[in-house]
């Protein structure tokens, strides 16, 4: 079979970027070049011409087209980032709907469709990814592809009833029967796409199966992983090398602890109540002031949206805020830097931080936390402060769980964890560490593959019990044993430390394996 994978946005590597490209693209293309494959999607460029250009990369062909001015604003900026992105967030408040950008968003899937079935062999499986090409598979099959057709949904799935705000909706999640495959990030996010389609489209189910017609698809949740030995490789190569940035942070900072959060500039992040809580930590417990600082790297996306420059502007104005009423001549609490850094200087950064704070309102699953978990060093780990609204948090229940939406909550945790016992963070980082390792990328892509394709699993999945609440988590593949402590920590107390915000207890549930028809 030839591997087809389409996605709102493809950079074309040049000959030497390979090795420092993200985790999700080195992982598409070793599949692609695994199989033969086209990856096919938006250029990035916004021109007047709109013809196809394909790229030969070794066994990749990579095909892009621009989008015209008009496409841009109605597709991209106006139904995808101004309706379904606040909306799939829980976010109506945020939700902008206008129709003219529902029908643009419609006609770039339209025009996507007609130049990729001109590429479709017989023999190939395709596979779409994310909420900006939802209507792509009923195109195609508008169109006569017949072949196997697979979407990943990177970011949350809300409720029926929050979808249902959105004019349009049931239409919308009626194309998702066209797809042999949808995976979803969580159990949770599974169950809300199959109410939809119960709830909206009027879809009958037993349980296991929904049906809709005639057409079968199947719905399972797949958690997204990241290259654990890369970036523990990344983050343990930023110590001997000591680039210049993680340099000036080391001596700045002295001896003092640094917590440490990395989001892109988006309302869906926390990162205005994050900068809250750290306030009131400081507030709740002065003998820290002067002890601990906070680094908070948020790279700017999608400035041109009203909403994100206001998000800028707050963000701002509470850091300056609260370093005007808690800092010293001699220190600053709260450090906001609104610049991307390389793969390589992050990985130093979270080794250096002694606390991770990774507190969205809400994220599909949230690699910052795997990132953060693969950086430490495993001798001295630091404590990752999770929130409980991150997919990522059904799969890592030895963080500290939080409810992002509660400062003073955060803030405990905070201290719960620069306060936390060498042995208990060697407890909770091996926890974790074992989770990441054995659901990593290369887990995720194999496992996708294998359900669209239908090929046997090579190893067994099973489901880990839930440390969050009673829902269903996400698989969780066991492949090789959990790593022992250091001989010196393994007589050490095993008395956990307070776990904010956080259940326990709850029974492992079933993988689910849900078929809609058409």
């Amino acid at each position: 079979m030839r591997l087809v994978v389409v996605s709102n946005r493809v950079t074309i590597p040049d000959r030497h970027e390979k090795a420092t490209a993200g985790g999700l693209a080195v992982a598409l293309r070793e599949a692609l070049e695994k199989h033969g494959g086209l990856w096919f999607g938006w250029s990035g460029v916004v021109g007047s011409t709109r013809q196809l250009r394909e790229t030969q990369r070794g066994n990749v062909t990579y095909a892009v087209t621009d989008l015209s001015e008009a496409e841009r604003e109605s597709y991209y900026l106006g139904f995808s980032n101004r309706a379904l992105w606040p909306i799939m967030h829980y976010r109506l408040g945020l939700t902008e709907f206008q129709r003219s950008d529902y029908m643009g968003y419609l006609g770039v899937n339209r025009r996507f469709a007609r130049e990729l079935a001109r590429m479709i062999q017989p023999d190939d499986v395709i596979w779409i990814h994310d909420y900006h090409l939802i209507p792509l598979a009923a195109e195609l099959r508008r169109r006569g592809i017949t072949n196997r057709i697979g979407y990943f949904h990177h970011i949350p799935w809300p409720s029926a009833d929050t979808l249902m705000a959105l004019p349009f909706s049931t239409t919308l999640v009626r194309t998702l029967a066209a797809y042999d495959l949808v995976g979803m990030q969580t159990q949770v996010d599974a169950r809300n796409l199959i109410d939809c389609l119960v709830n909206l489209c009027g879809a009958r189910t037993d349980g296991r199966r929904v049906r809709l017609g005639m057409r079968e698809t199947a719905v399972q949740p797949f958690p997204i992983g990241i290259d654990v030995e890369a970036f523990r490789r990344l983050a343990a190569a930023s110590v001997r090398q000591a680039a210049t940035p993680l340099r000036a942070t080391r001596e700045s900072l002295g001896e003092r602890k640094l917590v440490i959060g990395v989001d892109r500039l988006d309302y869906s992040k926390g990162i205005v109540q994050r900068l809250e809580a750290f306030g009131q930590f400081l507030r709740s417990h002065p003998e820290e002031r002067g002890r601990v600082g906070l680094l908070q790297i948020a790279p700017p996306s999608r400035s041109d949206v009203p909403e994100y420059a206001e998000l800028d502007r707050m963000s701002d104005e509470v850091a300056g805020r609260l370093n005007a009423q808690l800092g010293e001549f001699d220190w600053t609490p709260i450090r906001v830097v609104k610049k991307a850094y390389s793969r390589t200087a992050l990985a130093g950064f979270y080794r250096r931080a002694q606390v991770g704070l990774v507190t969205p309102m809400r994220d599909g699953m949230n690699l910052v936390a795997k990132e953060y978990v693969a950086a430490q060093n495993p001798a001295d780990p630091g404590v990752l402060v999770l929130s409980r609204f991150a997919g990522a948090a059904q799969q890592l229940g030895d963080a500290l769980i939080v409810n992002p939406y509660d400062i003073h909550e955060v803030a405990e945790a905070i201290r719960t964890a620069l306060a936390m016992p060498k042995s208990e963070r060697i407890r909770r980082f091996e926890a974790l560490y074992h989770v990441i390792e054995t659901s990593g990328i290369h887990w995720w892509t194999q496992r996708y593959l294998e359900a669209l394709t239908g090929a046997p699993a090579q190893a067994e999945v099973v489901e880990p019990p839930s440390k969050v609440d009673s829902k269903v988590e996400p698989p969780v593949r066991r492949t090789g044993r959990k790593p022992r402590p250091a001989a010196s920590d393994r007589g050490e107390a095993k008395s956990r430390a307070i776990t904010v915000g956080q259940k326990r207890g709850a029974p492992p549930g079933e993988t689910a394996h849900v078929s809609f028809a058409r």
